[in-house]
């Protein structure tokens, strides 16, 4: 049975679009869909396809991927979109994922997929909207300070509201930063592993998507108890309630207490200032509204009003600024920062510019302590003194990162293991894989996790989760490298829907199974569990050519200088571990 006898049409189509000739055509890759259902699976396979040998990660022809799935605009917290390049921060794989309303966007144009090649002479953005796509000259917002501005500018001029999506970078992308985001409708990204960067090699500043096409509910009753049962389990069950009230803040306290919260650049675990920088202390004060990508009941996303003086003659502004965990973590706890309308303004500025986030807390901190070390001077700092807390020496410094007025702030816009192997440090240049870590230090999986990951992410497998396992009851060192790989294959599974991983959960491979079927498509839970480890292999291969070995890993030794969740976590051990995964990966 195939998806054409339902009202829902099955995913076909590819659009590529040429920024250097600003061409564009479509093909039709049902061979993809059928085998790799969507999302990471047919973006790793056109990545393998479209991949040239020795294509560097700004190079016009490296291309960006973007795909969606098949549960995209038809179950709940189906929200999510793929986006697949090569990283300009550490030249591997760069895997990354956004909300908002781009998979509903994609979906309702009809283009499930977009491959963007090339680079524009001049500034542009590409305005898709259903069959028709034009690229304009971004001449006139191509310096503007501020992503979110960028947004609100193409929100008057372009069509589509209420079905478009607005992805774009800010000027950190137009100035190569290596970290440079992509902002996807004010209050979601593409931020880990500088896509916003490959977006302002190309001269791309923005793509607008919107579309008609129309995604009507199937009448068969398979389809309207599945959607049901879905919707039931995640506004009934409490599985998700965590993500609606608090949001993943709520892990500042839960972290702090286990002593797994990365403080003053992992120099220890637990910070004093949990309590004033706590996702209750930010709900109770700061929180205005929590909002939902399309298409998803949760409403995780949670934003803050900041109110800040701009006169003396007591006028205001009131900035709408979105926090989560890892935020609050990076530009808090990481930096010694306990005042929250301080870490509000940091995310706000890093917003701003298009950084990502985590990457930009774990660099500043790295700077700080080098300078506490006197490892650098005001010299390289043009003057300016980093002290843990200090928000004002940190706003001026992520200004001055992105300006890149000398040779060091050039070097903190490569990340933290570039300017660590120039100017030294890098014994506590917290980063694993060449990618600045998240907030967790929890123990032998977390660092695991994080090394051996396809993406150097927490989001490759969450493996914290096995330490918290570790730290309740005794586990050994290999149940701990099982939980990886299974955790691995399926969210490759769960990012070929393209499913939030707030609901993985709920997308159990039964779940899946049944949604899948609704639509018209049949697989078995093997088959799924056998498409999981076919895109770790093929994600793999592609980090192969793109240089990556796995010999060339290296683990700083601040991680096993500072006691973790799950007490000392010993180097020889780490590397047994590694071992363990790498045979039983075949790898």
């Amino acid at each position: 049975m195939t998806t054409e006898q339902y009202a829902i049409e099955g995913l076909k189509n590819v659009l590529y679009i040429d920024l250097n000739s600003q061409s564009y055509y479509v093909k039709e890759r049902r061979d993809l869909y059928e085998k790799y259902l969507g999302g990471v699976g047919v973006a790793t396979n056109l990545m393998l396809e479209e991949y040239k040998e020795g294509t560097g990660p700004l190079d016009p022809e490296m291309p960006i991927i973007l795909s969606t799935g098949p549960l995209s605009g038809v179950y709940p917290t189906c929200t999510k979109a793929v986006a697949l390049f090569r990283s300009p921060l550490n030249g591997e794989l760069g895997e990354s994922y956004a909300g908002g309303h781009l998979a509903m966007s994609m979906r309702y144009s009809g283009y499930e997929t977009i491959v963007i090649k090339g680079a524009s002479r001049y500034p542009v953005y590409v305005a898709i909207h259903d069959d028709k796509v034009t690229f304009r000259d971004a001449s006139s917002i191509w310096h503007l300070s501020s992503a979110i501005d960028v947004g609100k500018i193409l929100r008057e001029i372009e069509p589509g509201a209420g079905r478009r999506s607005i992805i774009r970078i800010g000027p950190a992308g137009e100035r190569g930063i290596t970290y440079a985001d992509v902002n996807v409708d004010t209050y979601r990204h593409f931020g880990r592993l500088g896509l916003g960067t490959v977006f302002g090699a190309k001269k791309l500043k923005a793509v607008v998507i919107s579309g008609n096409k129309e995604l009507k509910s199937p009448e068969h009753k398979a389809y309207r108890k599945t959607v049901s049962m879905l919707y039931d389990i995640i506004v009934k069950t409490g599985l998700t309630e965590k993500y609606h009230n608090l949001g993943t803040s709520e892990n500042i306290l839960v972290l702090n207490e286990l002593k797994g919260l990365p403080t003053r650049n992992l120099q220890a675990a637990s910070f004093e200032g949990a309590e004033t920088i706590s996702g209750e202390l930010f709900a109770e004060k700061y929180l205005l509204r929590r909002v939902s990508c399309a298409g998803c009941p949760i409403g995780c996303i949670h934003v803050a009003m900041l109110k800040r003086a701009f006169s003396k003659a007591h006028e205001y502004e009131a900035l709408n600024i979105s926090y989560d965990f890892e935020l609050i973590y990076a530009l808090g706890s990481n930096l010694g920062v306990a005042d929250p309308e301080a870490v509000l303004e940091l995310i706000d500025a890093c917003e701003k510019a298009g950084v990502d986030i985590i990457s930009m807390g774990v660099v500043l901190a790295w700077a700080t302590e080098m300078q506490q070390r006197r490892e650098i001077s005001t010299n390289e700092t043009l003057g300016l003194k980093l002290s843990w807390g200090d928000k004002a020496a940190y706003l001026r410094a992520i200004d001055l990162v992105v300006q890149a007025p000398n040779e060091f702030y050039s070097a903190l816009g490569k990340g933290v293991e570039y300017a660590s192997k120039k100017y030294g440090g890098e014994d506590f240049a917290i980063r694993l894989g060449g990618l600045e870590i998240p907030g967790y230090h929890t123990g032998l999986g977390n660092v695991l996790g994080l090394t051996v990951g396809a993406r150097h992410s927490h989001l490759d497998s969450a493996a914290y989760s096995a330490d918290q396992k570790a730290f309740n009851q005794p586990i050994s060192d290999e149940q701990i490298v099982d939980y990886i790989i299974e955790e691995e294959d399926r969210r490759n599974v769960l990012n070929c829907m393209v499913s939030c991983l707030f609901a993985r959960n709920v997308y159990t491979y039964e779940n899946i199974i049944l949604a899948l079927k609704a639509l018209g498509i049949e697989r078995t839970e093997e088959e799924l569990k056998a498409l999981g480890k076919d895109i770790f292999r093929k994600k793999y291969a592609l980090k192969k050519k793109f240089g990556f070995k796995f010999e060339d890993l290296k683990i700083p030794k601040r991680f096993f200088e500072t006691p973790s969740t799950t007490g000392m976590i010993e180097e020889k051990r780490v590397k047994q571990a590694m071992e363990i995964y790498r045979e039983k990966r075949g790898i």
